[in-house]
């Protein structure tokens, strides 16, 4: 049995990212004052990960109106990222830092390395401001993820930020009802 992430502190590291175009030094203090997405996928050159990584380039330009920063992270290295990018019209679109991860350093602070492998399982983590992890979100290596649904729970994750007391139910969507809990509600819903 593992120890939940879940409002814990982002452990440091150090990284290299390909990022439009270029190569640039990535660290924890990089995710600090502001919403991001640390999305692990097992490797480059593979088959679900490019839909995964071009479903939330497709989501990119919301979540960075929604003041979020999206950080993909695999045990390759960025030069491999880099080649991946030029050869692959699906990851042409990504705008967001490709980090590496070679090490497995990152891959491992977050819970989602399979060490046997060498590679990250599909592991989501939505991070706020302060560096709490506030969800997370782990798959099998053969389901792929939505990024639209990842969406819906960071403005969750947002809503309940700025507004103590009240909860997010099922499938919430932005100006929908939220819940207070209280003792009047037990056993109403």
């Amino acid at each position: 049995m593992s120890t939940s992430l879940i409002n814990t502190k982002l452990l440091p590291f150090n990284a290299t990212a390909y990022h439009k175009g270029d190569f640039v030094d990535v660290s924890e203090q990089n995710l600090l004052g502001k919403w991001s997405i640390v999305f692990f996928y097992p490797a480059d050159f593979t088959f679900v990960c490019p839909t995964e990584l071009g479903d939330l380039a497709d989501y990119y330009a919301q979540l960075q109106e929604m003041g979020v920063e999206v950080y993909s992270v695999s045990t390759d290295t960025h030069f491999t990222h880099k080649a991946w990018h030029d050869a692959s019209d699906t990851i042409k679109k990504i705008e967001f830092p490709m980090i590496g991860d070679p090490t497995g350093r990152i891959t491992r602070n977050f819970g989602v390395m399979i060490e046997e492998e060498g590679l990250a399982l599909r592991g989501t983590f939505v991070i706020n401001p302060e560096g709490e992890i506030k969800v997370i979100e782990t798959h099998d290596l053969g389901i792929g993820r939505s990024a639209k649904e990842l969406v819906r729970k960071v403005q969750a994750a947002q809503y309940i930020a700025t507004h103590d007391g009240e909860v997010c139910p099922a499938s919430w969507q932005p100006g929908e009802e939220t819940l207070a809990p209280s003792l009047d509600l037990v056993g109403k819903i």
